[in-house]
């Protein structure tokens, strides 16, 4: 069998001080501290160059090329060390005890880190949670590229969810940026890539050298709950323009970003973590609303598109983009002229499963993916790839490209060297200017104080760390808060619907997609669209009289105008 070594520096990093930043989940509990920081060391990049990527792929045996394009996730906090619990379920998995183990018996091109939350509209697929906070992530991914090297295989590409909001996978000791629909109703690029850019710089000092974010999708009925304010808006235009700065800004840091889901969630009310949604729009209708965001990001130079589960029609009736020729090679690299590394979204999900995992594995790569994220059974992936190969279902010239992308993708990420920049003060910065211009009134007063005399603030069920969170930067603000009988501001967030409303309330704040204010009865409405501590500062700001809501809704609310204020 080929082997191919690659070397890899491996850092000998400690860690540096991080702040602390709510991370936008909705119903959780009170956010975590970090663990003590300790001293700082000299640290090194965790991967280097490969000097030539396609001759490198064509050099592989089989069994590492089938090990290239897989991206799983693990059970364990720790490379090498896990506990029982962990154990049994990477058996399960991947018939090993560590994700150590894993990376070294399928010579793994990749890993993803993973964390479930029941507020999180993507935690079906999130069995397991291996992220605590950035020290732990960064040894954990030390030792992920450790086992990478050991095994003689190339750097591993190191991925995560973290789009911010309520999906945000890292939430203890990070910057939390507001969500994308935040970023959409202040509508200011340079804002965008300025917040992304910092986001990066965390994410790489962490060891991660891709993110899965920014959504691309350009929302279309309010239905559509499981993308949400995780879109920019509605507004494909717009929506170009803000996919395309978060683009620059996370791939100015090192880190690759990832578009999803190509060709466009937003307009079916379906979930494709339960079931094969259908889009029904005309190809021309697709062509205006849909394809713009993701064109701006390819033309941004991202490094990754994610495949959706989804039948869209217009393009290729019956058949789910992820095994789509048509959509993932004649759109994707036809029409937009995407180079990069197209991934599928989580081969775990109902629609990914409607094959074993063997067959799923090769018809989405003949439809154009260069690596299977997620797969639910890795040796069934791996040994359907190898049987495609020696049947002739799968040419390996078609892998040998897959993995040259990949590998190509690998030399143009690396991770920084230490992880004083997690939480800095610059970071806080420009994350709270994009809060700041986001902040939306949708209904009252523009200017001044929005309340006078004595504030109480109270929020909907599970929404107790935010409301405490208010408080604080209220207090800060020089409002006098008591906790209760003063004129009430009442927090509502992801999940909500209109018996969460306290329609006795002064002013009542929407966290998430603003449509549920169509149904408040307060004289003033506000948008954040997120629950991050700097959200909340933001708000607190306007209510104080302190700053003006600069922010206009990127979607429609029925009987409520885009802002109230400009």
């Amino acid at each position: 069998m080929r082997r191919l070594r690659v070397a890899l520096v491996v850092p000998l990093f400690l860690l540096a001080a991080c702040g602390n930043d709510d991370a936008g989940k909705d119903k959780g509990g009170a956010s975590a501290t970090s663990a003590p920081a300790a001293t700082p060391t000299q640290a090194t990049a965790t991967t280097a160059p490969i000097a030539d990527p396609a001759a490198t792929a064509a050099a592989m045996s089989d069994t590492d090329l089938a090990g290239q394009v897989l991206m799983p996730y693990a059970y364990g906090s720790d490379a090498t060390t896990v506990d029982k619990t962990s154990a049994a379920g990477n058996r399960n998995l991947a018939g090993v005890d560590t994700p150590a183990e894993m990376i070294a018996k399928f010579h793994l091109g990749g890993l993803i880190l993973v964390g479930f939350s029941a507020q999180d509209p993507t935690g079906s697929t999130n069995p397991a949670t291996n992220v605590e906070n950035p020290q732990q992530v960064r040894k954990l991914t030390d030792g992920l590229q450790a086992a990478a090297a050991q095994a003689g295989m190339p750097p591993l590409m190191v991925g995560t969810d973290q789009e911010y909001g309520v999906v945000t996978r890292i939430t203890d000791g990070v910057t939390a940026l507001p969500s994308a629909m935040a970023a959409g109703a202040a509508g200011q690029p340079a804002l965008t890539e300025a917040a992304w850019h910092a986001a990066g710089e965390e994410l790489s000092a962490m060891g991660i050298t891709v993110d899965f974010a920014p959504v691309a999708d350009t929302l279309g009925p309010p239905a559509n709950t499981v993308i949400g304010s995780r879109s920019f808006g509605a507004d494909p235009k717009a929506n170009a323009a803000q996919v395309a700065a978060a683009v620059r800004g996370l791939q100015s840091a090192g880190v690759a970003a990832g578009l999803k889901h190509f060709p466009g969630h937003g307009h079916t009310s379906a979930d494709s973590h339960a079931t094969l949604p259908v889009v029904t729009q005309t190809a021309a209708q697709w062509t205006a609303q849909d394809l713009p965001p993701f064109q701006a990001g390819v033309d941004a130079g991202v490094g990754v598109v994610m495949s959706g589960h989804l039948d869209v029609q217009a393009l290729d009736k019956g058949t789910a983009a992820t095994f789509s020729h048509k959509i993932m090679t004649d759109e994707l690299r036809g029409k937009l002229k995407f180079t990069g590394v197209a991934i599928t979204d989580a081969m775990n999900m109902p629609p990914a499963m409607k094959w074993p995992a063997g067959e799923a594995a090769v018809r989405a790569l003949n439809a154009g993916n260069d690596m299977l994220l997620m797969p639910p059974d890795i040796a069934g992936a791996r040994d359907g790839i190898l049987a495609g190969l020696k049947n002739g279902t799968l040419k390996r010239e078609r892998l040998v490209e897959a993995v040259t992308r990949v590998l190509t993708l690998k030399s143009r990420t690396t991770a920084a060297k230490g992880l004083s920049t997690v939480g800095a003060a610059a970071h806080q910065q420009a994350v709270g200017a994009l809060d700041a211009a986001s902040v939306t009134i949708l209904r009252g007063a523009c200017q001044g104080p929005l309340l006078t005399g004595p504030v109480t603030v109270t929020a909907a069920e599970g929404r107790e760390a935010a409301r405490v969170n208010l408080v604080r930067a209220l207090q800060a603000a020089g409002v006098n808060v008591q906790a209760a009988g003063g004129r009430v501001v009442h927090l509502v967030g992801y999940g909500d619907s209109p018996a969460d409303l306290d329609p006795a309330a002064a002013v009542t704040v929407m966290m998430d997609t603003p449509y549920l204010l169509a149904a408040a009865k307060s004289p003033t409405l506000i948008a954040t669209y997120s629950s991050s501590k700097l959200s909340l500062t933001a708000l607190a700001a306007v209510l104080a009289g302190k700053a003006k809501a600069a922010g206009r809704s990127p979607v429609a609310v029925p009987g409520l105008p885009a802002s109230a204020c400009r």
